[in-house]
């Protein structure tokens, strides 16, 4: 279906580049020519220019040019077709196709439905802003933050408690109120509205045209369905269509990423807390036809609804997903209780941070399974890593699976090699043996415990631990290997050599029943005590002196309730000694 040429001409005609442009750019007058910042790219001088006379735009600093209709197409991220009929609209300008009759009536159907849906949109909102009977609505949308300038930037709606005053009102003909699905014939054959004694919110295309409706309830209503949204009709598809994309895809263009929500006050919520880049699904599941919509904008998705869920029953849709589109999915995670709408207004600071601390998806769905149960028994453990692995088994990369399945095994304390085979091989309902842990014994001396502890109580003992503290010479480069991964185990096994990752493996899966400041204060007082006895000839007053402040402070470090500074002092001496400065 093509435009035909003479209207393409005659719309040309009508339009002003400048006009166009400065829709979306901030332009001044040099001369004959229009000058400002490129919408294209980044940049501090101004390198865009206009020129009225020619029609047409250049960008000497990324090379971006074109007339109306190009530009149009690259700032709205719009077909050739519907930047044009985009421009045709706003000028006025009636366009015929190509295609023959039945062509030029089903687009000028559905530009009379598109019309009839905006103008019910507007007498929708002009019913919440001034009716009487909308009193109710604005208080309720008052509490929820969204009256006044948050209504009128969304349209927000009021839908009186009626049967037909939208459609009597409207002077709409019947069969356009039928086809948008904004009213319908009754048992008794009249026409009665669709929607009533509801809140509403206009769903717009990603062009700016309005197809639906979504409306909500009052609290205290009697009528069960919460949210009601229009129909699907000849203009509205709600797999293909994303609640606020019309408002959002510049901002989603500018940080290439776009969030997904479940319901509108979400996206609103978004946007209040400045956080524009926000859409919501009009009542579905998330689609492929979302996600090729959202491809022409942004690479990234954040999903900012429950994940796990979703993910039961999509996860290989998602990944398939994330390969054919090449976009990456990741979740956002709020406090227990609160959605993005409700974050808005309590603490718009923890929904930006939901949102840039996001998990992958795949990630997301593995911790929610590690964390599912306490670990209490062997028992337990075989079934935590059950469950992730085979979360961990849906995606397709083998390379993937093998990283979260050393994850995995680092959580429940197992040798990681075991669940890297089953991720390698991918086996889809795994099994996961666990031997039960023992006690240490006699034959785990400090070292071996202090090592345990780092890897399973990091926070707890790490301030209290240094390599000089280690003599054994495995138990040293086994500690040296978890300090450098930050107590990661999985990070750690690769770092350390044979001996000492076979130390690791055992170190990870031992069960420590220990004090772990007093097992550090231990370590240190017995390297203290080497020390000393290394140092007994030392004849320099300032080591002699140093020399007695660590025998006072070894003493202190057997007084469980005074000992923590006079561990810190040895730490410092041992560390100045093993540096030369006794």
């Amino acid at each position: 279906m093509a435009i035909v040429d003479e209207d393409l001409e005659r719309l040309r005609a009508t339009l002003v580049l400048s006009d166009v442009v400065q829709q979306y750019v901030a332009l001044r007058r040099v001369g004959r020519t229009w000058v400002g910042l490129c919408p294209f790219h980044a940049e501090r001088t101004a390198s865009f220019n206009v020129r009225d006379e020619t029609g047409r735009y250049k960008c000497f600093g990324c090379g971006a040019a074109g007339d109306a209709f190009k530009f149009v197409q690259e700032i709205e991220h719009l077909d050739f077709v519907a930047a044009v009929e985009s421009l045709a609209a706003k000028n006025n300008v009636q366009l015929r196709y190509t295609t023959g009759e039945a062509g030029d009536r089903q687009r000028q159907k559905r530009r009379q439905l598109v019309d009839a849906m905006g103008k019910a949109v507007e007498w929708y909102h002009q019913r919440l802003l001034d009716s009487p009977d909308a009193r109710e609505a604005r208080d309720y949308l008052r509490k929820r933050g969204l009256a006044g300038d948050v209504a009128r930037a969304f349209k927000l709606g009021w839908a009186p408690d009626d049967w037909d005053a939208m459609s009597k009102h409207l002077g709409v003909a019947p069969e356009m109120l039928r086809d948008t699905g904004l009213a319908f014939n009754n048992k008794s054959g009249r026409m009665q509205d669709s929607f009533r004694a509801r809140v509403l919110f206009p769903i717009y295309t990603e062009n700016g045209d309005p197809v639906a409706l979504g409306g909500r309830v009052l609290p205290g209503s009697a009528d069960p369905a919460k949210y009601k949204n229009s129909s699907e009709t000849p203009i509205y598809a709600k797999s293909k269509t994303l609640y606020g994309l019309n408002w959002a895809k510049g901002d989603i263009v500018t940080a290439d990423q776009v969030i997904v929500c479940e319901g509108y006050t979400d996206v609103i919520g978004f946007h209040r807390a400045g956080v524009k880049r926000a859409v919501a699904t009009c009542g579905t599941a998330l689609t492929e036809d979302h996600v090729r919509l959202l491809k022409r904008y942004a690479t990234q998705v954040v999903l900012a609804f429950d994940a796990d869920a979703a993910g039961q029953g999509a996860a290989q849709r998602f990944y398939e997903w994330e390969e054919r589109y090449q976009v990456r999915v990741s979740v956002a995670r709020f406090p227990d209780g609160k959605d993005p709408g409700d974050l808005s207004l309590s603490d718009p600071d923890a929904l930006r941070q939901a949102v840039e601390q996001a998990l992958p998806f795949l990630g997301f769905r593995v911790n929610h399974a590690l964390n599912s149960r306490k670990l209490r028994s062997p028992e337990d453990r075989a079934q935590v890593a059950g469950l992730a692995m085979a979360v961990v088994n849906e995606h397709p990369n083998r390379e993937v699976r093998k990283l979260y399945a050393a994850q995995v095994a680092a959580h429940v304390g197992i040798p990681p090699n075991d669940l890297v085979a089953l991720a390698d091989r991918g086996v889809k309902s795994p099994t996961v043996r666990i031997a039960p842990v023992r006690r240490v014994g006699a034959a785990e001396n400090a070292e071996f415990v202090a090592v345990a502890m780092l890897i399973q109580r990091w926070d707890d003992i790490a301030p209290w631990l240094m390599e000089e503290l280690f003599v054994d010479e495995v138990a040293r480069r086994a500690f040296l290997a978890v300090a450098e991964s930050a107590g990661s185990i999985e990070v750690a096994l690769e770092l350390a050599d044979p001996e000492a990752r076979e130390f690791l493996e055992r170190a990870a899966v031992t069960d420590v029943d220990a004090d772990p400041v007093l097992e550090a204060r231990n370590l240190i007082a017995a390297a203290t005590r080497r020390r000393l006895a290394a140092s007994v000839h030392t004849t320099d007053p300032d080591a002699l002196h140093a020399l007695r402040d660590a025998r006072l402070a070894l003493e202190s470090i057997e007084q469980t309730d005074a000992g923590d500074a006079g561990a810190e002092t040895l730490l410092g001496w041992l560390k100045g000694a093993s540096e030369g400065r006794e």
